[in-house]
């Protein structure tokens, strides 16, 4: 009785549009909504379909950083440098002179609100060595978690810069869902940060800097949905707007991501529509 309402309830939770052929499209490239506990599939809509993660990417790049916290390789208030390389990124950053300091905390606090490119870099170096190291670690980390369909170039998600060969970050909605599973349950500090609507942090020169969460279904009032505590979206131009997201209802909680919509507001309607019926479905 309980699996046929969940599939009648999950049934009506997505609107199919036309088949999508590229990394963007309405109402998106790909949609998926899991158990997290079990990463049981509640619904899923084409969800192998390529896809740009655009700053969906610095959830492995989080994920990275916090076990090099917990296995003692790095410190929770080191000190991490920016460096030319990094102070050279697209916004959205914190945008330190190269030679600055942020702590670890703070660089967890600007890649899950601020979204800040220029620090996932600075983080990249930090654990990788360079930025095409880091990204070695990452595909491995994508591999062990089954992301069979991951490709990561960078710890930011942006895409390459004009004439480069470097390429996109590629990812689909089925494994973005896996790193969200392994990440609320492995590492479930992550949801300190992912959960905060707004934080203030030192920035360019020690001023104080406010950095407000980019995920509106935590704090904004058309599309809020009770119990949201993360975990991050994304946009490029070239993938459109994306989200990974997570909340709990009556002791359930599920993982929800949509890739590819042509924008946010379409993104956060079928994000915010997935996770209540999701959650509802569990709870039934």
């Amino acid at each position: 009785m309980k699996t046929f309402a969940l599939a009648a309830v999950l049934a009506a939770a997505v609107v199919r549009g036309p088949v999508p052929n590229a990394h963007r499209a309405s109402p998106y490239v790909g949609a998926i909504a899991v158990e997290a506990e079990t990463g049981r599939v509640l619904v899923a809509d084409r969800v192998d379909r390529e896809c740009y993660p655009a700053s969906c990417t610095k959830l492995m790049t989080a994920r990275l950083l916090l076990k090099a916290v917990r296995d003692g390789t790095i410190a929770p208030d080191e000190p991490l440098v920016q460096s030319r390389r990094s102070a050279q990124e697209q916004p959205s950053k914190i945008d330190l002179l190269p030679g600055e300091t942020i702590s670890v905390r703070n660089a967890m606090t600007a890649l899950m609100l601020k979204s800040a490119n220029d620090v996932a870099v600075i983080v990249a170096e930090r654990l990788g060595g360079s930025i095409e190291g880091f990204a070695q670690m990452m595909n491995d980390e994508a591999a062990a978690l089954g992301m069979t369909h991951t490709h990561f170039v960078s710890p930011n998600g942006l895409p390459p810069p004009k004439g480069s060969k470097r390429g996109f970050d590629r990812s689909t909605a089925a494994d973005l869902a896996k790193l969200g599973v392994a990440l609320v349950k492995e590492q479930p500090e992550i949801l300190a940060f992912t959960k905060m609507e707004k934080a203030t942090i030192p920035g360019r020169g020690g001023e104080p800097l406010t950095v407000y969460n980019h995920n509106n279904l935590l704090w904004k009032k058309s599309v809020k949905v009770a119990g949201v505590d993360g975990l991050k979206t994304g946009y490029i131009d070239a993938g459109g707007s994306s989200i990974v997201l997570t909340g709990t209802r009556d002791g359930h909680r599920a993982i929800v991501v949509v890739v590819g919509s042509a924008g946010a507001k379409e993104r956060d309607a079928h994000a915010a529509r997935l996770l209540n019926d999701a959650l509802g479905a569990l709870a039934w």
